[in-house]
């Protein structure tokens, strides 16, 4: 991402959002952080994807670490920081603290990132580290189709020693953080869809006509019209998805059933944003494929980002059902 979009990000207070108030950020709750991502993925779905990125490290930290790890962690509440929960590195307990070894991929926003929330194995179980990138290297393999932007490279730790109290064992997430998780990866999805709209809708706006036909501006086709609903129609329903599961996630407890459906919903609103696209990009012909039209950009991004694994649509109802027959 350029800088000027993370000078902007930081500017707007986006990556505040789940910094602790006692440390100066927003702690915004579930349905603000939602309509926040989603309002910065409508005009670039990079930029909401690494804020939402953040907000989850954020949110995993605070949750998490000790008062003297939050304390530096925390210490800019509008840094960048970025993250991985996948522990695939290893730590061994030393007199000083913990000597971690090994690489984690697709890290949103590691190239601009100030601190780092990492998983990682130690004595056989799951935890939990923050870094400065300083002490990690940067591996530039994100070749993606989508999500270009977000600059998801790969983080190194070559031997780096972790003070202990940076290094704590993550305990079971709540389920209404889980959901929050998955709604940070959601909702700039959705933003996306939207931008992709407001693209389309800028089209019906001009003097632009269905090719090949005797229409004189897109409006004027009964088709068009109704491709148009259905995509708005798909887009709506994602949105009002994600607010749905946002308050879920602000509220008490669920059952087990209530849990599995709202996970089956994310995943069915991912669904409805790549659905969207395949619509406006009928409207919009071949032409929308151009490098410089900027629906072909939401698609690559809604593409990509829309399968994220905590949107796993198949794993999604699978749960769901083995729920519902247990």
């Amino acid at each position: 991402m350029a800088a000027a979009s993370v000078n902007a990000l930081r500017d707007s207070g986006a990556l505040a959002l789940r910094t602790p108030p006692e440390h100066g950020g927003t702690g915004a709750d579930a349905p603000t952080v939602a309509r926040r991502l989603a309002e910065l993925g409508r005009a670039c779905p990079s930029a909401g994807w690494t804020a939402g990125t953040c907000a989850t490290s954020k949110t995993l930290v605070a949750l998490q670490h000790n008062a003297s790890a939050r304390k530096e962690y925390f210490a800019d509440p509008d840094a960048l920081v970025c993250g991985s929960g996948v522990p695939s590195a290893r730590g061994v307990r030393e007199a000083d603290g913990v000597r971690v070894t090994g690489r984690w991929d697709n890290v949103t926003g590691s190239e601009a990132a100030e601190w780092a929330g990492l998983a990682l194995m130690v004595d056989g179980a799951f935890h939990i580290a923050t870094f400065p990138l300083a002490d990690l290297t940067v591996e530039r393999n994100w070749h993606m189709a989508g999500m270009r932007g977000t600059g998801s490279q790969r983080l190194v730790a070559d031997g780096v020693l972790v003070p202990a109290y940076r290094v704590v064992q993550g305990g079971p997430f709540q389920p209404q953080t889980q959901l929050f998780f998955r709604l940070c990866v959601l909702a700039p999805v959705v933003g996306a869809a939207q931008g992709a709209l407001d693209v389309a809708q800028d089209m019906f706006a001009s003097d632009r006509k269905p090719f090949m036909t005797s229409y004189t501006r897109m409006g004027d086709s009964p088709g068009a019209r109704h491709w148009l609903a259905q995509a708005a129609t798909l887009v709506n329903r994602a949105d009002t998805t994600m607010l749905v599961v946002a308050r879920a996630a602000e509220g008490e407890d669920l059952t087990e059933i209530e849990r599995a459906q709202l996970r089956t919903d994310l995943a069915g609103a991912a669904k409805d944003c790549r659905s969207a696209l395949e619509l406006l990009l009928d409207l919009h012909g071949s032409s929308g494929f151009r490098d410089s039209n900027a629906l072909q950009r939401y698609w690559r991004d809604v593409a990509v980002g829309s399968r994220h694994p905590l949107l796993n649509a198949y794993l999604a109802t699978e749960d769901l059902g083995s729920v519902l027959v247990a």
